[in-house]
Formats: C-alpha cells, structure tokens, sequence
C-alpha cells in the first residue's frame, strides 16, 4: 500500500484517464441541496438481489480482510496495490488500485434514498466528455449500462470504463483504466476487489452527490505521529528511530509511513 500526501488546497488531485478531477468537480459543482432526509420505511434505492458487492455495511458477508478507509472498506487482495492520496488533515482525495497494467479508480457519493443516480450522472459524464472531444458510448456490464471511451494522455492514448453501482442512499463510481477497461476480466483482481467493496454511509443526512468521507486508516496516522516525535527528539533518538522507522524501509512494511509530496 503507498499512502501520500497533498500538500496543496485540498481539492482533488489530478488523475488524468483514471477519471478524477474533472468529473469530481462537477459532481461537487451540481450537488443537490435539498438533503436526503427521508422517513424509515421509505423504499430504498439500490437494493437488488446481485450476489456480489459493492455491499452495503449492513448486508456484508465477514471474514473478509479489508483496509478501513472510513466511508469504503476496500479488501486485501493479493498482488493489488492500494494508492491512496490525502492532504495534511488525512482526508483522503483519492483511491487507486493497482494490478499489473490495469487500474481501478473507486469513489462514494450520497445518494437519495428513493432512486439511484448513477444513470443521470453517467450523462453527464458523457456530455463532459464529448465536451472535452472525447467520444463515448454506452455498453452492458456486470453492473448495468456503463461508459466507455478512450482519452489522450501523455502516455499516448488509454481506454477507460466508468461503471456505477447504486446502493442504498450511496453511489459508487469505478473507473478502470487499460487493458481491465477493455476486457472485464482483464484484471481479475480488480473485479474481486469491486465485488468485495463495502459501503459504511452512516445515518447523517448529506447533500446528493456529496463525496462520503473517506480517512486515512488510524494505524497510519499514528505511525505518522509517531515518526513526527521522533523527529523533533534529540539527535541520538532521532538517529535511533531512523534506523527503526526510515522511509526507506517503512515502504516495506504493511502499514507504511505516508509520504509528503
């Protein structure tokens, strides 16, 4: 796992074909404010009898290792790596899993308890994309209707898929990039890693499309604390904890140090 930091304005940092900032913006930019305060009882959106996740915390099966990053607890799975960027507060930005030459780009939103938004959102990804000079169309998924489309990078060009995952009061939006954007089952590892999603929206009521929030797991934030100690210790201490708690051997271990850009 590679923890970073984003010592810039908090905004989301820039993810490129792994479909980030600009699609994050206008989903900040057009949130609903009438909040989702509706009574007990009401039907629930996103409720299927689908036998795989994205799971809602409540309906999770256990026994499954997970990394706790607040409002999604993402598996452990074998030879995928989790890159996940925060600012100085631990408020995570962005989450990127990584196997072999394919990604898997995860965000939550808020959702109504009513309906799902993932079919609206998807059109307007569409028509920013076609505003960008991208052309995309829509194709059938384990999930439903998703998106397609390739876009320029400076790695020449990359194709990625966006597939969104309504669930009760919550939306998930997975962007793979490469070959997995092409082949589904490119990047098995990924797919595992979508299906053992798990959603924790909490009970307070929040604007629609509203990123749930997401934090760096409290393991890591008190390694960083910490290391912070043992850098304004004296000079011996210091030396002592270099060796223990170096960046250079931290990145070996399951919980690493994070890194401050």
């Amino acid at each position: 796992m590679i923890f970073s930091r984003n010592r810039g304005s908090g905004r989301h940092a820039k993810s490129g074909p792994q479909g980030g900032d600009t699609f994050d913006r206008d989903l900040d930019r057009d949130l609903d404010d009438d909040l989702d305060a509706v009574e007990d009882g009401e039907p629930r959106a996103g409720k299927s009898d689908r036998v795989d996740g994205p799971y809602d915390v409540t309906e999770a099966p256990e026994g499954i290792a997970q990394l706790d990053l607040g409002s999604l607890k993402v598996p452990a799975v074998e030879n995928v790596e989790v890159r996940v960027q925060a600012d100085n507060d631990g408020k995570i930005q962005q989450i990127v899993l990584v196997f072999e030459e394919s990604a898997l780009q995860l965000g939550v939103f808020a959702a109504p308890r009513s309906e799902g938004i993932w079919d609206e959102v998807r059109a307007e990804i569409r028509k920013q994309l076609f505003n960008d000079g991208v052309a995309a169309e829509e194709a059938q998924g384990d999930y439903g209707t998703e998106l397609r489309a390739r876009v320029r990078t400076p790695d020449g060009l990359t194709d990625i898929r966006f597939v969104g995952v309504d669930g009760p009061r919550w939306l998930v939006r997975a962007v793979f990039q490469g070959p997995a954007a092409i082949d589904p089952e490119a990047a098995p590892p990924l797919l595992e890693c979508l299906r053992n999603l798990v959603v924790d929206r909490g009970n307070e009521a929040m604007p629609v499309r509203e990123p749930l929030p997401l934090h760096l797991p409290k393991e890591v934030t008190d390694g960083e604390a910490g290391a912070a100690a043992g850098e304004n210790a004296e000079p011996n201490a210091g030396s002592a904890a270099d060796g223990a708690d170096g960046s250079g051997s931290s990145r070996r271990k399951p919980s690493p140090r994070p890194r401050r850009k």
